[in-house]
């Protein structure tokens, strides 16, 4: 069984592999702190299970599930992120993820989730699966929708205060790129400002 891990602190990797190995005494594992180190890894070798971060320096997780996606579309991933359900479960999921885990779940939350996944199956909370439940029966737009994964990351980024030199930083992005991605955000959320962006993010309890 070959299990990869992504995430961009290698103290946080080797937690997973030796409680999952304690668990899993079958499995081997290989780790990759970045998206351009885990999309080498895919198309490297062929992994049982892909446990992976939304957050890291340069492009997100979200482009790696995105390619993970289109080129291996059979193995499972599990995000295991540092952020809460509400602001990137159900975006996760329905672009492809098997579940979703934050990194404040304890150990045997994680194993009961692996094993589900390598059996087959997905893994949510019940919180999540209510909210997913609520959000078949009632479909209506959601402008949240329209934005991408960089705009919807931005998004929250610019809600957190930071400025686009900040941002672009973080992303490994030009400021002048961020001060497009808001362009786009302000235009599709039909919002005007910072501040109203801010209300929003606030409003809908995203972080």
């Amino acid at each position: 069984m070959n299990i990869l891990i992504v995430d961009d602190h290698a103290i946080f990797r080797e937690g997973l592999k030796r409680i999952l190995g304690e668990e899993f005494q079958a499995a081997t594992f290989g780790d990759a702190g970045n998206a351009t180190e885990a999309i080498a890894q895919v198309w490297k070798k062929k992994w049982d299970l892909v446990l992976l971060d939304i957050t890291m320096h340069g492009r997100s997780g979200l482009d790696v599930l995105k390619e993970i996606r289109s080129s291996v579309s059979d193995v499972p991933v599990l995000i295991v992120s540092g952020h809460p359900e509400d602001q990137y479960a159900v975006r996760v999921l329905k672009a492809g993820a098997a579940g979703y885990l934050t990194k404040e779940s304890a150990s045997q939350e994680l194993c009961k989730a692996v094993r589900k996944l390598l059996g087959g199956g997905k893994y949510i909370s019940a919180s999540l699966a209510e909210r997913l439940a609520t959000e078949i029966q009632s479909p209506g737009t959601d402008l949240l929708e329209t934005l991408s994964n960089r705009e919807y990351q931005v998004m929250l980024l610019i809600a957190a205060g930071k400025a686009p030199k900040e941002i672009g930083n973080e992303l490994s992005l030009s400021a002048k790129t961020i001060s497009t991605y808001r362009s786009r955000i302000l235009e599709k959320m039909r919002l005007r400002n910072n501040a109203e962006i801010m209300r929003y993010v606030l409003e809908r309890k995203l972080a």
